[in-house]
């Protein structure tokens, strides 16, 4: 599965990761800012919970985001694949200027969810200008290569991650969520040592990289994204790691962008941006 092609004259939408645990009380920088992105008072909002098992979930966020000003919200559940394949869903999914995946489990989004009419919808809608974001769980399906799970810690280790395919609205990138909450700085490493076309970006609790049609990443939030790119990789000793062992990687590129700096994911390079603070 790989992206939908962008028509002449169209221009993708946004894609939205954020790390988990956003602010939904007080400053909502991220998800208001994901309404305006979606047209604010005309904003048509479609809720995908899914990865929660929590009966509240979809209606949680269909709250917020009205409180935030969009003009519709509705929740779309999916409890099997045939649901995927429902006309009045697609038909829903079809009018909406935004969609969103909450948190949960990931593998319940993409077994339910992968392969069928929704997700190739899905992938077509962004293509065609709808923004798409997700947080937390639903922020790791977003890319075409996704850790469904993996173990904790600072160090790579061969093993230590397991990658599925995503909902494949790029490929230029994977995610990991509640970064630096959770210590996954080794996992996500080692996902890259597999294949170091992709770039790692890694998203603290309450923070959202906004990557625009020209595949520019801005830092959104209280936290920072962590960028790993292994495009300059020298050595890599996972070909020859034993399961658990420490995985030698030289040559690997990391930045720590905080909120208003940005990241090309095309030229590979990152700007310090203005750097406002997120509170001001």
């Amino acid at each position: 599965m790989c992206p939908s092609k962008v028509s002449d004259g169209d221009e993708r939408g946004w894609i939205i990761p954020i790390g988990g645990a956003e602010e939904k009380q007080n400053d909502r920088r991220i998800l208001s800012r994901f309404v305006e992105l979606c047209g604010g008072e005309d904003a048509d909002i479609v809720v995908f919970p899914t990865a929660s098992r929590l009966l509240d979930t979809g209606a949680r966020y269909e709250e917020i985001f009205r409180d935030l000003g969009a003009a519709a919200v509705e929740s779309i559940d999916f409890d099997t694949r045939r649901d995927c394949e429902e006309k009045g869903r697609l038909e829903r999914i079809g009018r909406a200027t935004g969609l969103f995946f909450t948190g949960g489990n990931q593998l319940r989004i993409t077994t339910l969810i992968g392969g069928t009419p929704v997700a190739k919808l899905i992938r077509q809608r962004n293509a065609q200008g709808v923004h798409v974001a997700g947080t937390s769980a639903g922020a790791a399906i977003l890319s075409e290569h996704m850790i469904a799970f993996g173990e904790e810690g600072g160090s790579p280790r061969a093993g230590s991650v397991r990658l599925a395919p995503g909902l494949g609205l790029t490929n230029r990138f994977i995610i990991d969520q509640h970064f630096r909450q959770r210590d996954r700085l080794g996992r996500l490493a080692t996902a890259l040592a597999f294949n170091p076309f992709a770039i790692g970006i890694g998203l603290d609790e309450d923070t959202a990289a906004f990557i625009g049609p020209d595949n520019t990443l801005e830092v959104e939030g209280s936290g920072s994204v962590t960028v790993i790119d292994a495009a300059d990789l020298q050595f890599s000793s996972m070909d020859r790691a034993d399961e658990g062992d420490a995985v030698c990687l030289l040559g690997l590129g990391v930045h720590m962008l905080v909120h208003g700096a940005t990241f090309n994911l095309h030229t590979r390079r990152a700007g310090a941006g203005t750097l406002i603070s997120p509170k001001e």
